[in-house]
């Protein structure tokens, strides 16, 4: 009998307005003086100052780090880090896209620590520092679930994969209302982020009876609501259903892992600074293509939940479906090739092998239900830019 072990925010709100509630948050948790943690957009749109009105009215002391950068750097941790021990603050919340929340994760756990942040990357398991609060605006990384971080090292450029409890939020405020105003490249990438960490763990090797249900449904809401969220990014319904399942696939990955797409994903982020979900997304049908023969029952499930195939179609037939499906999903969301991208072909090609070791560093790869070898990492790497 396998166990599943399932780890989850202390507290989790969910709904509109649902941001409104940091006040109350910290005084559940007995905190007293949070850092914000967030990057510059979030400021000039408006919501840190809405936080820090809740704050003000609250009676907190609180300071502010607002300089967090997309794929967050070791650079980057570390000047949130010193700001946090500065001020001597017992919580960060961290208000933003995922690379907010890694960035305030990686923070929180440094505080009392001096090893530099590669030390504590996988296989590494990190605990301790101090309570995290997470409040995403991006429907896609499900960072706010999780107890993994992202970072990546200044001085390799090695995009660094970071798991432990110290760094799953004591608190996730899910508030969709924050997602309204998401442009279309930014709900498409993160929406297809959502749905690889769905598949990913539906089929993970580490897969279980808790994450099946969780990812299943998180799934469908995407396949069902992505298009209409990017079409339409008023529509409520659509952006609440979203938000929803990407808290739900980071539920599910957090607890039964990600596979062969996140660990040839990362690389390329690293190296050619691809957006994670667009780079996901560049990899998902190429890579769900070559591993669905080694678990076509459950690729076949798959596409019969999401409602690409019938119930009376083959495994075989289903999963033939199900990556056609997302071939078509990813080219009506205009998921570039890694070229048109603007990526050289010879910088490409000459960084296979690279890519490859890094991606089965990252341990991701052992995960799928077909397990490669690094020269067949290599050889889909070619695929995907061809």
């Amino acid at each position: 009998m396998i166990v599943a072990n399932i780890n989850l925010p202390r507290i989790l709100r969910v709904g509109a307005g649902a941001s409104q509630q940091v006040a109350a948050t910290l005084v559940d948790l007995n905190l007293n003086n949070p850092l914000l943690v967030t990057d510059p957009f979030m400021v000039e749109c408006g919501y840190c100052r809405r936080l820090e009105e809740q704050l003000e009215a609250g009676g907190f002391d609180y300071g502010v780090f607002a300089d967090c950068v997309p794929d967050p750097t070791t650079d980057s941790v570390y000047a949130a880090l010193k700001v946090l021990r500065e001020g001597r603050h017992d919580c960060v919340v961290a208000l933003g896209g995922g690379s907010s929340m890694d960035t305030a994760k990686a923070a929180a756990v440094l505080v009392d620590r001096d090893a530099p942040m590669r030390n504590y990357k996988v296989p590494y398991l990190i605990d301790g520092g101090v309570p995290i609060i997470a409040i995403p605006t991006t429907a896609g990384t499900g960072s706010e679930a999780t107890r993994v971080a992202v970072i990546s090292d200044t001085q390799t450029q090695e995009k660094m994969l970071c798991m432990g409890l110290g760094l799953m939020p004591m608190a996730a405020l899910v508030d969709y209302e924050l997602t309204l105003t998401m442009p279309y490249r930014l709900t498409a990438d993160t929406g297809l982020d959502s749905l690889c960490h769905a598949l990913e763990a539906y089929v993970s090797r580490k897969s279980n009876v808790f994450t099946d249900d969780v990812a299943l449904n998180a799934m469908r809401s995407i396949y069902q609501n992505i298009r209409t969220a990017c079409e339409e990014p008023d529509n409520r319904h659509a952006r609440e259903a979203m938000m929803l399942a990407a808290t739900q696939g980071g539920i599910a990955f957090a607890n039964a892992s990600v596979t062969l797409i996140h660990g040839m994903s990362r690389p390329i982020g690293a190296l050619f600074h691809v957006p994670h979900g667009m780079s996901n997304a560049m990899l998902l049908p190429e890579i769900t293509a070559w591993s669905v023969s080694h678990a076509q029952a459950r690729y076949a499930h798959c596409a019969r939940f999401m409602g690409v195939a019938q119930e009376s179609d083959s495994d075989e037939l289903a999963c033939g479906k199900l990556v056609e499906a997302l071939r078509v999903l990813c080219a009506d969301l205009s998921v570039p090739t890694p070229g048109e991208f603007g990526i050289a072909e010879q910088d490409w090609l000459g960084s296979m092998e690279l890519m490859a070791q890094q991606a089965l560093d990252s341990g991701s790869p052992a995960n799928n239900p077909r397990i490669p070898h690094a020269n067949e990492i290599v050889e889909l790497y070619r695929r995907v830019w061809h």
